[in-house]
């Protein structure tokens, strides 16, 4: 999700960590993931060479998973786990790709998870098809968490982007006017890549940043008068890929009544500090995305505590290791306004949610570290989902949100 944002700027002082936990997840989480977890030595965390800059280098191509290597695990995973697991292809990309949901459990509290809608930003992919595998197993806490929780995850939601191993889809502007009459004439719109980004080129191959074309009018239809926009505003859903996850959004709006998390995973730049600057980042994350009072028309049930919330459950989950390679957690940047994002379009519609930002994006970091960061993210995300599942979210003091260590940028 990084792309330059400023430090938030807090006036109250960051006050010590109180040291209390969420009750009850910790053992609960233990108890999901202990069949897949293997912890390795803190003094194995950082690697020997650390590319701090923001040229491209080694991008661990062939250490991530393919889209075709993700359908064909879809698929054996959905084999394996009859009757507990349902993929369904909800969409295509730009240039045909299948993009798919898999669902899994019965309860009644829907957790809506989105992975590699940048297509340089892999680990959160992994880290779905593990959690899949660890919650469809015939175990006693998996049997238990799908009866408190329907997970639905999107691995790899934007494969264009990820088959090209970069920050933006493979579409131009002529096949947005195509697809879009009314819009001939206009600007394109703001994130619409045609020069070199994050050490792709895009003037032959253009695309957009998928993660500013959500709007949190889900019914929305692009007129030009918007456009081009800015990262102030709202988006426009004029690409397949958020029109595949708004779709999906809507459906399970529509059979719940509400969806209750959304978790987007996302990477950002390998070498940022802890407040202290003591510790580079494992990972930032953050459950603020707009201000919700210059959007004011859009608000549909805006839950900042909740997202909160949601957001000190993966937290306290991760903290709970103590000395382990999951390493520095801190805070993402507070003061941003995003609603043309999932995670400020679904915010507005009353979804508490939360942002993982892990270090590193191909181009900078490869495939450095994959097996701890991968397992961060797993962890992260089963700790939202005990604690959804649990109702413990609930329990969870909002306000120690603000104890979270920011991230020095």
């Amino acid at each position: 999700m990084s792309d330059g944002m400023t430090k938030h700027n807090r006036t109250t002082s960051t006050r010590a960590l109180t040291g209390r936990k969420l009750a009850g997840v910790g053992l609960a989480v233990t108890a999901l993931m202990a069949p897949a977890v293997a912890l390795a030595p803190p003094a194995a965390a950082q690697p020997a060479v650390a590319n701090c800059g923001t040229s491209t280098g080694d991008t661990g191509t062939s250490a991530w998973t393919s889209h075709a290597e993700l359908g064909k695990e879809l698929q054996r995973l959905e084999s394996q786990r009859s009757g507990v697991l349902d993929v369904t292809r909800i969409g295509t990309s730009n240039r045909g790709r299948d993009i798919w949901a898999a669902r899994t459990g019965t309860g009644p509290k829907v957790v809506l998870v989105t992975s590699e809608i940048h297509g340089n930003e892999k680990t959160g992919t992994e880290a779905v098809l593990s959690l899949l595998r660890t919650a469809t197993a015939d175990t006693p806490a998996a049997r238990r968490l799908r009866s408190q929780v329907t997970l639905v995850a999107v691995p790899k939601m934007n494969p264009d982007a990820a088959e090209l191993d970069r920050r933006g889809n493979d579409r131009t502007w002529a096949e947005v006017v195509a697809d879009f009459p009314q819009l001939a004439g206009a600007r394109p719109s703001w994130n619409y890549y045609t020069r070199p980004q994050q050490g792709d080129d895009y003037s032959t191959r253009p695309g957009f940043d998928v993660n500013r074309d959500y709007h949190p009018d889900l019914n929305y239809v692009p007129r030009a008068a918007d456009f081009p926009g800015s990262s102030a505003g709202p988006g426009w859903y004029i690409n397949p890929e958020s029109q595949a996850v708004r779709d999906l959004y809507k459906s399970l709006k529509a059979e719940f009544g509400a969806v209750d998390s959304y978790i987007d995973l996302h990477h950002q730049a390998p070498c940022y500090l802890d407040e202290n600057g003591d510790a580079l980042v494992t990972m930032s994350l953050s459950g603020k995305f707009v201000d919700v009072d210059k959007h004011q028309q859009y608000n549909r049930g805006y839950r900042l505590d909740y997202s909160k919330q949601l957001t000190l459950a993966a937290y306290d989950t991760l903290s709970g290791y103590g000395q382990s390679p999951f390493g520095s957690l801190t805070l993402y940047p507070q003061d941003i306004d995003l609603p043309g994002t999932g995670l400020g379009a679904f915010a507005l519609n009353g979804s508490g949610t939360v942002l993982f930002e892990v270090r590193g994006q191909t181009q900078t970091w490869g495939a450095r570290q994959r097996g701890q960061l991968v397992k961060t993210v797993e962890h992260g995300l089963t700790g939202i989902i005990e604690a959804v599942g649990s109702g413990a979210a609930h329990q969870i003091d909002p306000d120690r949100y603000d104890d979270i260590p920011e991230t020095a940028r």
